[in-house]
């Protein structure tokens, strides 16, 4: 599990680094939203089950960012497919070393923190900035820092 993960994970961080916007007139975006690193703190000291359905949460919210209007961000629509196909199939070959009981712990205080995380990147990021090619920059960078945690996450999991 561990090896398909990185591997999965070096090609998602590959791809993000091929959308990274390089204009020289960019107007930087003010970032409210902290990245929620107590989170990360939080559920690395939870069962190896917790740290993978968390894990999964994650590759579904950032899908999900991914899935909004991304048309003012230079992006081949292509790539963006290869992504969220990536971030889905990461997802799904997690979900089947969870146990049917624990994802999405609708109740847990830690699956509502972090959905309302990924809620404000999504209202005060993106949609407070028009979806613009900056505010996806933001986006992008955000997810890079997410993917490089969950694989931290995963390599604490026992194999």
């Amino acid at each position: 599990m561990d090896h398909k993960f990185r591997q999965h994970n070096e090609e998602t961080l590959n791809l993000l680094d091929t959308m990274a916007y390089n204009s020289t007139n960019i107007t930087e975006v003010e970032v409210t939203v902290v990245f929620p690193n107590h989170l990360y703190r939080q559920v690395s000291k939870a069962s190896d089950e917790d740290k993978l359905a968390f894990t999964v949460q994650v590759l579904e919210e950032v899908a999900a960012l991914f899935e909004e209007d991304h048309s003012s961000a230079s992006w081949e629509d292509s790539t963006v497919r290869n992504l969220l196909n990536i971030f889905n199939k990461q997802a799904e070959e997690l979900h089947s070393c969870i146990g049917s009981h624990s994802h999405k712990k609708k109740n847990s205080q830690l699956y509502f923190k972090t959905k309302m995380y990924f809620k404000r990147l999504s209202d005060d990021v993106l949609k407070k900035k028009g979806h613009s090619a900056e505010a996806w920059e933001v986006i992008r960078k955000e997810t890079k820092a997410h993917l490089m945690r969950a694989e931290q996450l995963a390599s604490y999991t026992a194999n």
